[in-house]
Protein backbone atom coordinates (compact mmCIF):
# COMPACT_ATOMS: atom_id res chain seq x y z
CA UNK A 1 0.00 0.00 0.00
CA UNK A 2 0.90 3.86 -0.35
CA UNK A 3 1.82 5.84 2.50
CA UNK A 4 3.02 8.95 2.97
CA UNK A 5 4.04 8.86 -0.53
CA UNK A 6 5.63 5.67 -0.11
CA UNK A 7 5.17 1.99 -0.58
CA UNK A 8 4.13 0.23 2.45
CA UNK A 9 5.82 -2.86 1.98
CA UNK A 10 6.85 -4.78 5.38
CA UNK A 11 6.60 -4.23 9.29
CA UNK A 12 10.22 -5.37 10.46
CA UNK A 13 10.10 -7.26 13.56
CA UNK A 14 9.83 -4.78 15.94
CA UNK A 15 6.79 -2.93 14.61
CA UNK A 16 8.93 -0.23 12.18
CA UNK A 17 7.33 0.20 8.82
CA UNK A 18 9.47 -0.81 6.07
CA UNK A 19 9.13 1.15 2.66
CA UNK A 20 10.35 0.75 -0.76
CA UNK A 21 11.22 4.41 -1.76
CA UNK A 22 8.97 4.99 -5.55
CA UNK A 23 12.01 7.15 -7.11
CA UNK A 24 14.45 4.17 -6.27
CA UNK A 25 11.59 1.44 -8.19
CA UNK A 26 13.57 1.62 -11.00
CA UNK A 27 16.91 0.60 -9.58
CA UNK A 28 14.73 -2.94 -9.91
CA UNK A 29 14.33 -5.65 -7.88
CA UNK A 30 14.74 -9.22 -6.41
CA UNK A 31 11.74 -11.28 -5.02
CA UNK A 32 13.29 -14.99 -4.00
CA UNK A 33 12.09 -17.73 -1.51
CA UNK A 34 10.82 -21.58 -2.00
CA UNK A 35 7.67 -22.46 -2.93
CA UNK A 36 5.02 -21.72 -0.98
CA UNK A 37 6.97 -18.86 1.03
CA UNK A 38 4.45 -16.11 0.30
CA UNK A 39 6.31 -14.83 -2.97
CA UNK A 40 3.06 -14.36 -5.22
CA UNK A 41 1.62 -12.13 -2.15
CA UNK A 42 4.82 -10.20 -2.24
CA UNK A 43 4.43 -9.72 -5.72
CA UNK A 44 0.99 -8.67 -5.25
CA UNK A 45 1.78 -6.55 -2.43
CA UNK A 46 4.38 -4.17 -4.77
CA UNK A 47 1.90 -4.00 -7.73
CA UNK A 48 -1.15 -2.58 -5.86
CA UNK A 49 0.92 0.33 -4.68
CA UNK A 50 2.41 1.07 -7.93
CA UNK A 51 -0.99 0.92 -9.38
CA UNK A 52 -1.97 2.83 -6.40
CA UNK A 53 0.57 5.62 -7.31
CA UNK A 54 -0.25 5.98 -10.91
CA UNK A 55 2.46 3.58 -12.20
CA UNK A 56 1.44 1.00 -14.89
CA UNK A 57 2.63 -2.64 -14.16
CA UNK A 58 3.11 -5.68 -16.29
CA UNK A 59 2.82 -9.33 -14.27
CA UNK A 60 3.32 -12.59 -16.03
CA UNK A 61 0.87 -14.95 -14.50
CA UNK A 62 2.28 -18.69 -14.24
CA UNK A 63 -0.24 -20.40 -11.88
CA UNK A 64 -3.59 -17.94 -12.30
CA UNK A 65 -3.68 -16.72 -9.04
CA UNK A 66 -2.94 -13.02 -9.64
CA UNK A 67 -6.32 -12.56 -11.55
CA UNK A 68 -8.11 -12.24 -8.30
CA UNK A 69 -6.32 -8.67 -8.30
CA UNK A 70 -9.59 -7.34 -9.91
CA UNK A 71 -11.70 -7.75 -7.24
CA UNK A 72 -11.48 -6.92 -3.51
CA UNK A 73 -9.86 -8.77 -0.96
CA UNK A 74 -12.17 -10.23 2.04
CA UNK A 75 -10.90 -12.06 5.06
CA UNK A 76 -7.73 -10.71 6.03
CA UNK A 77 -8.98 -9.12 9.64
CA UNK A 78 -6.61 -10.83 11.65
CA UNK A 79 -3.54 -9.94 9.73
CA UNK A 80 -5.13 -6.43 9.40
CA UNK A 81 -5.19 -6.08 13.20
CA UNK A 82 -1.79 -7.81 13.81
CA UNK A 83 0.09 -5.20 11.43
CA UNK A 84 -1.87 -2.43 12.94
CA UNK A 85 -3.45 -1.03 9.84
CA UNK A 86 -7.17 0.40 10.71
CA UNK A 87 -5.78 3.75 10.94
CA UNK A 88 -3.14 3.81 7.84
CA UNK A 89 -5.62 3.86 4.91
CA UNK A 90 -5.71 -0.20 4.47
CA UNK A 91 -8.66 -1.07 2.55
CA UNK A 92 -10.08 -3.95 0.56
CA UNK A 93 -9.97 -2.98 -3.26
CA UNK A 94 -10.05 -3.98 -6.71
CA UNK A 95 -7.74 -3.02 -8.99
CA UNK A 96 -7.87 -1.78 -13.11
CA UNK A 97 -6.62 -4.90 -15.34
CA UNK A 98 -6.22 -6.02 -18.71
CA UNK A 99 -5.63 -9.85 -19.19
CA UNK A 100 -3.58 -10.48 -22.04
CA UNK A 101 -2.76 -14.19 -23.52
CA UNK A 102 -0.77 -15.26 -26.39
CA UNK A 103 -2.74 -17.72 -27.40
CA UNK A 104 -5.93 -15.69 -27.23
CA UNK A 105 -7.78 -18.02 -24.60
CA UNK A 106 -7.39 -16.04 -21.65
CA UNK A 107 -6.84 -13.16 -22.15
CA UNK A 108 -6.63 -10.38 -25.40
CA UNK A 109 -4.64 -12.00 -27.86
CA UNK A 110 -0.99 -10.74 -27.52
CA UNK A 111 1.46 -10.60 -30.81
CA UNK A 112 4.31 -9.74 -32.04
CA UNK A 113 5.59 -9.83 -35.99
CA UNK A 114 8.69 -12.17 -37.02
CA UNK A 115 10.58 -8.95 -37.87
CA UNK A 116 9.95 -7.06 -34.06
CA UNK A 117 11.59 -10.26 -32.73
CA UNK A 118 14.27 -9.71 -34.81
CA UNK A 119 16.78 -12.76 -35.80
CA UNK A 120 19.11 -12.95 -32.69
CA UNK A 121 15.50 -13.55 -30.35
CA UNK A 122 14.06 -15.54 -32.82
CA UNK A 123 17.03 -18.30 -33.18
CA UNK A 124 16.99 -18.84 -29.53
CA UNK A 125 13.39 -19.75 -29.63
CA UNK A 126 14.18 -21.87 -32.29
CA UNK A 127 17.24 -23.42 -30.99
CA UNK A 128 19.70 -22.38 -34.04
CA UNK A 129 23.30 -23.51 -33.51
CA UNK A 130 25.71 -20.37 -34.61
CA UNK A 131 25.92 -21.22 -38.34
CA UNK A 132 22.29 -21.52 -39.00
CA UNK A 133 21.63 -18.32 -36.68
CA UNK A 134 24.01 -16.63 -39.45
CA UNK A 135 22.00 -17.81 -42.24
CA UNK A 136 18.06 -16.74 -40.71
CA UNK A 137 20.14 -13.07 -40.02
CA UNK A 138 21.41 -12.79 -44.03
CA UNK A 139 17.42 -14.14 -44.81
CA UNK A 140 16.59 -11.17 -42.46
CA UNK A 141 18.70 -8.96 -44.57
CA UNK A 142 17.55 -10.28 -48.13
CA UNK A 143 13.80 -9.97 -46.95
CA UNK A 144 14.22 -6.17 -45.71
CA UNK A 145 16.51 -5.72 -49.32
CA UNK A 146 13.58 -6.75 -50.72
CA UNK A 147 10.52 -5.24 -49.17
CA UNK A 148 9.22 -8.58 -48.00
CA UNK A 149 7.34 -8.00 -44.47
CA UNK A 150 8.04 -10.60 -42.49
CA UNK A 151 4.73 -10.77 -39.85
CA UNK A 152 4.20 -14.12 -39.36
CA UNK A 153 5.40 -18.01 -39.86
CA UNK A 154 4.19 -18.58 -43.01
CA UNK A 155 6.16 -15.49 -44.34
CA UNK A 156 9.43 -16.89 -42.73
CA UNK A 157 8.85 -20.27 -44.40
CA UNK A 158 8.08 -18.49 -47.69
CA UNK A 159 11.37 -16.56 -47.62
CA UNK A 160 13.39 -20.01 -46.42
CA UNK A 161 11.89 -21.93 -49.52
CA UNK A 162 12.61 -18.75 -51.90
CA UNK A 163 16.44 -19.19 -50.82
CA UNK A 164 16.43 -22.72 -50.83
CA UNK A 165 15.04 -22.95 -54.46
CA UNK A 166 17.12 -19.78 -55.62
CA UNK A 167 19.84 -20.35 -53.80
CA UNK A 168 22.72 -19.56 -56.62
CA UNK A 169 20.68 -16.19 -57.53
CA UNK A 170 21.46 -14.73 -54.13
CA UNK A 171 24.87 -16.39 -53.07
CA UNK A 172 26.93 -13.80 -55.28
CA UNK A 173 25.18 -10.70 -52.84
CA UNK A 174 24.77 -12.30 -49.68
CA UNK A 175 27.38 -15.27 -49.54
CA UNK A 176 26.23 -19.25 -50.16
CA UNK A 177 23.76 -20.55 -47.45
CA UNK A 178 23.64 -24.70 -47.60
CA UNK A 179 20.29 -26.17 -48.45
CA UNK A 180 20.87 -28.57 -45.37
CA UNK A 181 21.07 -25.19 -43.16
CA UNK A 182 18.00 -23.73 -44.92
CA UNK A 183 15.78 -26.70 -44.07
CA UNK A 184 17.19 -27.03 -40.62
CA UNK A 185 15.85 -23.49 -39.96
CA UNK A 186 12.43 -24.50 -41.54
CA UNK A 187 11.69 -27.71 -40.02
CA UNK A 188 12.42 -25.35 -36.38
CA UNK A 189 9.66 -22.97 -37.49
CA UNK A 190 7.09 -25.60 -38.50
CA UNK A 191 8.03 -27.07 -34.79
CA UNK A 192 7.67 -23.54 -33.21
CA UNK A 193 4.11 -23.26 -34.70
CA UNK A 194 3.31 -26.43 -33.06
CA UNK A 195 3.84 -24.66 -30.17
CA UNK A 196 1.70 -21.63 -30.62
CA UNK A 197 4.21 -19.88 -33.10
CA UNK A 198 1.68 -19.24 -35.31
CA UNK A 199 -0.68 -17.49 -32.84
CA UNK A 200 1.84 -15.62 -31.63
CA UNK A 201 3.28 -14.20 -34.73
CA UNK A 202 1.09 -11.52 -36.50
CA UNK A 203 -1.13 -8.48 -36.72
CA UNK A 204 -1.91 -6.66 -35.42
CA UNK A 205 1.24 -6.55 -32.92
CA UNK A 206 1.36 -4.86 -29.61
CA UNK A 207 2.31 -1.56 -29.50
CA UNK A 208 3.77 -1.75 -25.66
CA UNK A 209 2.53 2.14 -25.38
CA UNK A 210 -1.12 0.45 -24.74
CA UNK A 211 0.45 -0.58 -21.36
CA UNK A 212 1.31 2.56 -20.89
CA UNK A 213 -1.93 3.97 -19.32
CA UNK A 214 -3.78 4.63 -16.45
CA UNK A 215 -7.90 4.63 -15.42
CA UNK A 216 -10.06 7.20 -14.96
CA UNK A 217 -9.20 7.52 -11.33
CA UNK A 218 -5.53 7.46 -12.44
CA UNK A 219 -4.41 3.76 -10.66
CA UNK A 220 -2.04 2.04 -13.34
CA UNK A 221 -3.13 -0.15 -15.58
CA UNK A 222 -1.84 -3.63 -14.42
CA UNK A 223 -1.64 -5.84 -17.56
CA UNK A 224 -1.53 -9.68 -16.85
CA UNK A 225 -0.17 -12.07 -19.33
CA UNK A 226 -1.47 -15.87 -18.48
CA UNK A 227 1.24 -17.81 -18.87
CA UNK A 228 -0.16 -21.15 -17.42
CA UNK A 229 0.24 -22.54 -20.37
CA UNK A 230 2.99 -20.60 -22.06
CA UNK A 231 5.12 -21.42 -19.27
CA UNK A 232 4.90 -25.47 -20.67
CA UNK A 233 7.46 -23.66 -23.16
CA UNK A 234 10.43 -22.12 -21.31
CA UNK A 235 11.65 -20.65 -24.59
CA UNK A 236 8.91 -19.06 -25.53
CA UNK A 237 8.17 -17.57 -22.37
CA UNK A 238 11.26 -16.58 -21.60
CA UNK A 239 12.35 -15.20 -25.19
CA UNK A 240 8.87 -13.38 -25.48
CA UNK A 241 9.76 -11.10 -21.95
CA UNK A 242 13.29 -10.34 -23.19
CA UNK A 243 11.81 -9.19 -27.03
CA UNK A 244 9.76 -7.12 -24.09
CA UNK A 245 12.53 -5.50 -22.39
CA UNK A 246 14.02 -4.75 -25.52
CA UNK A 247 11.72 -2.84 -27.26
CA UNK A 248 11.22 -0.95 -24.34
CA UNK A 249 14.59 0.04 -24.17
CA UNK A 250 14.69 0.56 -28.12
CA UNK A 251 11.80 2.74 -27.98
CA UNK A 252 11.48 4.87 -24.65
CA UNK A 253 13.33 8.00 -24.27
CA UNK A 254 15.83 8.55 -21.89
CA UNK A 255 14.36 10.12 -18.41
CA UNK A 256 16.93 10.18 -16.17
CA UNK A 257 15.48 10.32 -12.63
CA UNK A 258 12.22 10.42 -11.61
CA UNK A 259 9.83 10.65 -8.83
CA UNK A 260 8.48 7.16 -9.28
CA UNK A 261 8.86 5.01 -12.45
CA UNK A 262 7.12 5.08 -15.39
CA UNK A 263 6.29 1.20 -15.92
CA UNK A 264 7.22 -2.04 -14.06
CA UNK A 265 7.71 -5.37 -14.79
CA UNK A 266 7.80 -8.29 -12.67
CA UNK A 267 8.98 -11.52 -14.32
CA UNK A 268 7.94 -14.28 -12.26
CA UNK A 269 9.74 -17.69 -12.67
CA UNK A 270 12.62 -15.45 -13.80
CA UNK A 271 15.03 -18.40 -13.69
CA UNK A 272 13.95 -19.19 -17.56
CA UNK A 273 15.26 -15.81 -18.80
CA UNK A 274 18.68 -17.44 -18.32
CA UNK A 275 18.30 -20.96 -18.68
CA UNK A 276 20.72 -22.30 -21.94
CA UNK A 277 21.45 -18.37 -22.69
CA UNK A 278 23.76 -17.69 -24.89
CA UNK A 279 27.06 -15.57 -23.35
CA UNK A 280 25.92 -12.69 -26.74
CA UNK A 281 22.28 -13.13 -25.38
CA UNK A 282 22.95 -12.96 -21.30
CA UNK A 283 25.21 -9.86 -22.29
CA UNK A 284 22.67 -8.32 -24.16
CA UNK A 285 20.19 -9.25 -20.93
CA UNK A 286 22.32 -7.30 -18.48
CA UNK A 287 23.11 -4.17 -20.63
CA UNK A 288 19.67 -3.68 -21.07
CA UNK A 289 18.36 -4.69 -17.47
CA UNK A 290 21.46 -2.03 -16.63
CA UNK A 291 20.27 0.61 -18.71
CA UNK A 292 16.72 0.33 -18.92
CA UNK A 293 16.45 2.24 -15.51
CA UNK A 294 17.34 5.41 -17.26
CA UNK A 295 14.09 4.97 -19.42
CA UNK A 296 11.99 4.73 -16.06
CA UNK A 297 11.38 1.02 -16.11
CA UNK A 298 11.83 -0.61 -12.94
CA UNK A 299 12.26 -4.46 -13.28
CA UNK A 300 11.56 -7.14 -10.67
CA UNK A 301 13.19 -10.83 -11.31
CA UNK A 302 10.39 -13.28 -9.33
CA UNK A 303 12.46 -16.43 -8.79
CA UNK A 304 13.36 -19.68 -6.19
CA UNK A 305 16.92 -18.86 -5.52
CA UNK A 306 19.15 -15.91 -6.21
CA UNK A 307 21.43 -18.24 -7.42
CA UNK A 308 19.28 -18.51 -10.53
CA UNK A 309 20.16 -15.08 -11.14
CA UNK A 310 23.52 -14.59 -13.54
CA UNK A 311 25.82 -12.17 -11.20
CA UNK A 312 25.90 -9.73 -13.92
CA UNK A 313 21.85 -8.93 -13.47
CA UNK A 314 22.47 -9.95 -9.87
CA UNK A 315 23.98 -6.98 -9.48
CA UNK A 316 21.84 -4.15 -10.83
CA UNK A 317 18.87 -5.40 -8.23
CA UNK A 318 19.10 -3.04 -5.45
CA UNK A 319 15.73 -3.85 -3.59
CA UNK A 320 15.44 -6.97 -2.09
CA UNK A 321 12.82 -9.42 -0.82
CA UNK A 322 14.17 -13.07 0.05
CA UNK A 323 11.98 -15.34 1.47
CA UNK A 324 12.78 -18.64 2.89
CA UNK A 325 14.97 -21.28 1.57
CA UNK A 326 15.47 -24.45 2.66
CA UNK A 327 19.07 -26.28 2.67
CA UNK A 328 18.89 -30.34 2.15
CA UNK A 329 21.94 -30.57 1.16
CA UNK A 330 26.08 -28.74 1.00
CA UNK A 331 25.07 -27.43 -2.59
CA UNK A 332 21.35 -25.72 -0.76
CA UNK A 333 23.77 -24.44 2.07
CA UNK A 334 26.02 -22.94 -0.69
CA UNK A 335 22.96 -21.11 -2.00
CA UNK A 336 21.56 -20.31 0.78
CA UNK A 337 25.09 -18.40 2.19
CA UNK A 338 25.16 -16.77 -1.35
CA UNK A 339 21.61 -15.07 -1.08
CA UNK A 340 22.30 -13.66 3.00
CA UNK A 341 26.00 -12.61 1.77
CA UNK A 342 24.41 -10.41 -0.99
CA UNK A 343 22.29 -8.18 1.77
CA UNK A 344 23.99 -5.77 3.96
CA UNK A 345 24.57 -7.12 7.30
CA UNK A 346 22.70 -6.20 10.52
CA UNK A 347 24.89 -7.27 13.47
CA UNK A 348 21.25 -8.17 15.39
CA UNK A 349 21.41 -11.55 13.53
CA UNK A 350 22.88 -13.63 11.27
CA UNK A 351 21.56 -13.41 7.79
CA UNK A 352 22.30 -17.31 6.80
CA UNK A 353 20.41 -18.79 10.43
CA UNK A 354 17.12 -16.07 9.33
CA UNK A 355 16.67 -17.45 6.00
CA UNK A 356 16.38 -20.43 6.86
CA UNK A 357 13.65 -20.60 10.09
CA UNK A 358 11.72 -17.86 7.88
CA UNK A 359 8.06 -18.74 8.10
CA UNK A 360 5.58 -17.93 5.44
CA UNK A 361 4.40 -14.11 4.81
CA UNK A 362 7.80 -13.51 6.74
CA UNK A 363 11.36 -12.06 4.37
CA UNK A 364 14.60 -10.57 4.86
CA UNK A 365 14.23 -7.51 3.45
CA UNK A 366 16.58 -4.18 2.30
CA UNK A 367 15.65 -1.45 0.31
CA UNK A 368 17.98 1.73 -1.35
CA UNK A 369 17.70 4.59 0.91
CA UNK A 370 17.49 8.11 -0.81
CA UNK A 371 20.88 8.08 -1.75
CA UNK A 372 20.77 4.85 -3.49
CA UNK A 373 22.82 2.85 -0.60
CA UNK A 374 21.59 -0.65 -0.01
CA UNK A 375 19.77 -0.60 3.45
CA UNK A 376 20.87 -2.74 6.61
CA UNK A 377 18.59 -6.26 5.83
CA UNK A 378 15.86 -6.63 8.26
CA UNK A 379 13.60 -9.58 9.09
CA UNK A 380 10.04 -8.31 8.59
CA UNK A 381 6.31 -9.58 7.78
CA UNK A 382 5.03 -8.70 4.65
CA UNK A 383 2.00 -6.89 4.13
CA UNK A 384 -1.16 -8.40 3.55
CA UNK A 385 -2.99 -7.37 -0.38
CA UNK A 386 -5.95 -5.51 -0.75
CA UNK A 387 -7.02 -7.08 -3.34
CA UNK A 388 -8.32 -10.83 -3.70
CA UNK A 389 -5.78 -13.38 -3.38
CA UNK A 390 -6.82 -16.46 -6.36
CA UNK A 391 -7.91 -16.40 -9.17
CA UNK A 392 -11.63 -15.54 -10.57
CA UNK A 393 -14.20 -17.50 -12.83
CA UNK A 394 -14.52 -17.65 -16.42
CA UNK A 395 -17.63 -14.88 -16.36
CA UNK A 396 -15.67 -12.71 -14.74
CA UNK A 397 -12.29 -12.65 -16.49
CA UNK A 398 -14.42 -12.93 -19.84
CA UNK A 399 -16.27 -9.53 -19.12
CA UNK A 400 -12.86 -7.92 -17.81
CA UNK A 401 -11.25 -9.39 -21.59
CA UNK A 402 -14.26 -8.06 -23.46
CA UNK A 403 -14.73 -4.74 -21.39
CA UNK A 404 -11.28 -3.69 -21.99
CA UNK A 405 -10.72 -0.75 -24.67
CA UNK A 406 -7.93 -2.84 -26.39
CA UNK A 407 -9.95 -6.07 -27.10
CA UNK A 408 -11.39 -4.44 -30.25
CA UNK A 409 -8.00 -3.70 -31.42
CA UNK A 410 -6.24 -6.80 -31.08
CA UNK A 411 -8.87 -9.24 -30.64
CA UNK A 412 -8.87 -10.10 -34.40
CA UNK A 413 -5.91 -11.60 -36.38
CA UNK A 414 -5.03 -9.31 -39.74
CA UNK A 415 -3.02 -11.15 -42.24
CA UNK A 416 -1.23 -8.09 -44.80
CA UNK A 417 -0.08 -8.05 -47.62
CA UNK A 418 3.59 -9.86 -46.88
CA UNK A 419 6.52 -12.10 -47.65
CA UNK A 420 3.90 -15.18 -48.05
CA UNK A 421 1.90 -13.10 -50.48
CA UNK A 422 4.50 -11.15 -52.57
CA UNK A 423 7.02 -14.18 -53.02
CA UNK A 424 3.95 -15.91 -54.27
CA UNK A 425 3.56 -12.93 -56.90
CA UNK A 426 6.89 -13.61 -57.39
CA UNK A 427 7.09 -16.77 -58.03
CA UNK A 428 3.59 -16.79 -60.69
CA UNK A 429 5.42 -13.69 -62.36
CA UNK A 430 8.89 -16.15 -62.84
CA UNK A 431 6.62 -19.09 -64.06
CA UNK A 432 4.74 -16.74 -66.57
CA UNK A 433 8.40 -15.28 -67.18
CA UNK A 434 9.81 -19.03 -67.43
CA UNK A 435 6.85 -19.81 -69.79
CA UNK A 436 7.19 -17.15 -71.91
CA UNK A 437 10.69 -17.31 -72.45
CA UNK A 438 10.14 -21.15 -73.06
CA UNK A 439 7.82 -20.06 -75.86
CA UNK A 440 9.68 -17.86 -77.16
CA UNK A 441 12.76 -20.43 -77.50
CA UNK A 442 10.76 -22.83 -78.35
CA UNK A 443 9.17 -20.24 -81.61
CA UNK A 444 12.76 -19.59 -82.11
CA UNK A 445 13.93 -22.87 -82.47
CA UNK A 446 11.25 -23.27 -85.02
CA UNK A 447 12.34 -20.32 -87.27
CA UNK A 448 15.60 -21.03 -86.89
CA UNK A 449 14.02 -24.92 -88.38
CA UNK A 450 11.94 -23.41 -91.20
CA UNK A 451 14.57 -21.23 -92.47
CA UNK A 452 17.50 -24.08 -92.15
CA UNK A 453 14.68 -26.15 -93.93
CA UNK A 454 14.32 -23.17 -96.72
CA UNK A 455 18.09 -23.14 -96.96
CA UNK A 456 18.36 -26.83 -97.78
CA UNK A 457 15.28 -26.79 -100.34
CA UNK A 458 17.15 -23.61 -102.29
CA UNK A 459 20.42 -25.94 -102.03
CA UNK A 460 18.59 -28.58 -103.35
CA UNK A 461 16.84 -26.73 -106.06
CA UNK A 462 20.30 -25.65 -107.10
CA UNK A 463 21.57 -28.94 -107.14
CA UNK A 464 18.82 -29.92 -109.45
CA UNK A 465 19.20 -26.96 -111.72
CA UNK A 466 23.27 -27.46 -112.09
CA UNK A 467 22.72 -31.27 -112.38
CA UNK A 468 19.87 -30.45 -115.40
CA UNK A 469 22.24 -27.92 -117.00
CA UNK A 470 25.16 -30.77 -116.99
CA UNK A 471 22.91 -33.50 -118.57
CA UNK A 472 21.29 -30.59 -121.32
CA UNK A 473 25.24 -29.94 -122.10
CA UNK A 474 26.39 -33.74 -122.14
CA UNK A 475 23.14 -34.16 -124.34
CA UNK A 476 24.15 -31.77 -126.54
CA UNK A 477 28.00 -32.69 -126.50
CA UNK A 478 26.88 -35.95 -127.66
CA UNK A 479 24.34 -34.77 -130.23
CA UNK A 480 27.20 -32.94 -131.64
CA UNK A 481 29.54 -35.94 -131.08
CA UNK A 482 26.92 -38.15 -133.44
CA UNK A 483 26.47 -35.66 -136.05
CA UNK A 484 30.12 -35.31 -136.69
CA UNK A 485 30.33 -38.64 -136.14
CA UNK A 486 27.46 -39.35 -139.07
CA UNK A 487 29.29 -36.98 -141.45
CA UNK A 488 32.81 -38.29 -141.16
CA UNK A 489 31.90 -42.13 -141.46
CA UNK A 490 30.06 -40.86 -144.58
CA UNK A 491 32.53 -38.87 -146.12
CA UNK A 492 35.08 -42.08 -144.56
CA UNK A 493 33.01 -44.31 -146.45
CA UNK A 494 33.06 -42.64 -149.41
CA UNK A 495 37.01 -41.45 -149.30
CA UNK A 496 37.49 -45.20 -148.47
CA UNK A 497 34.76 -46.65 -151.75
CA UNK A 498 37.12 -44.86 -154.03
CA UNK A 499 39.93 -45.90 -152.85
CA UNK A 500 39.14 -49.22 -152.73
CA UNK A 501 37.13 -49.00 -156.37
CA UNK A 502 40.95 -47.56 -157.52
CA UNK A 503 42.89 -49.93 -156.09
CA UNK A 504 41.06 -53.22 -157.02
CA UNK A 505 40.47 -51.53 -160.36
CA UNK A 506 43.15 -54.26 -161.93
CA UNK A 507 41.26 -57.05 -161.30
CA UNK A 508 38.24 -56.25 -163.02
CA UNK A 509 35.03 -55.82 -161.83
CA UNK A 510 35.12 -57.57 -159.13
CA UNK A 511 38.16 -56.26 -157.55
CA UNK A 512 36.63 -52.81 -158.22
CA UNK A 513 33.56 -53.77 -155.79
CA UNK A 514 35.23 -55.52 -153.64
CA UNK A 515 37.51 -52.60 -153.09
CA UNK A 516 35.41 -49.88 -152.55
CA UNK A 517 33.33 -52.08 -150.19
CA UNK A 518 36.81 -52.67 -148.46
CA UNK A 519 37.94 -49.18 -148.07
CA UNK A 520 34.53 -47.71 -147.54
CA UNK A 521 34.40 -50.14 -144.53
CA UNK A 522 38.13 -49.00 -143.13
CA UNK A 523 37.30 -45.56 -143.47
CA UNK A 524 34.19 -45.88 -141.44
CA UNK A 525 36.15 -47.89 -138.66
CA UNK A 526 38.82 -45.47 -138.48
CA UNK A 527 36.39 -42.54 -137.85
CA UNK A 528 34.61 -44.49 -135.32
CA UNK A 529 37.59 -45.39 -133.55
CA UNK A 530 38.81 -41.74 -133.37
CA UNK A 531 35.24 -40.23 -132.09
CA UNK A 532 35.51 -42.97 -129.17
CA UNK A 533 38.77 -41.23 -128.11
Amino acid sequence: MVKDGKVFVARADNGEALYLLPKMANRHGLIAGATGTGKTVTLKVLAESFSDMGVPVFLADVKGDLAGMIQEGSGMEDRIQSFSLENTGYEYKKYPVTFWDIFGEKGIPLRTTISEMGPILLSRILGLNDLQSDILTIAFKIADDNGWFLFDTKDLKALLNELSENNKDYAADYGKMSPQSLSAILRAVVSLETQGGDVFFGEPALNLTDWFTTDTNGKGMISILDSESLINNGVLYSTFLLWMLSELFETLPEVGDMEKPKMVFFFDEAHLLFKDTSKALLAKIEQVVKLIRSKGVGVYFVTQNPRDIPDGVLAQLGNKIQHALHAYTPADQKAVKAAAESFRENPDFKTFDVIMELGTGQAVVSFLDEDGTPGVVRKAFILPPMSKIGGIDDSARDNAIKGSLLYSKYANAVDSDSAYEMLQRKGVLDAEAAEKAKAEAEAEKARLKEEAAAIKAKEREAAAAIKAEERKKQQEEAAKKRAAKSVASTVSGTVGREVGKAAGKGFGRFGKTLGGNIGASLGRGIIGTLFKL
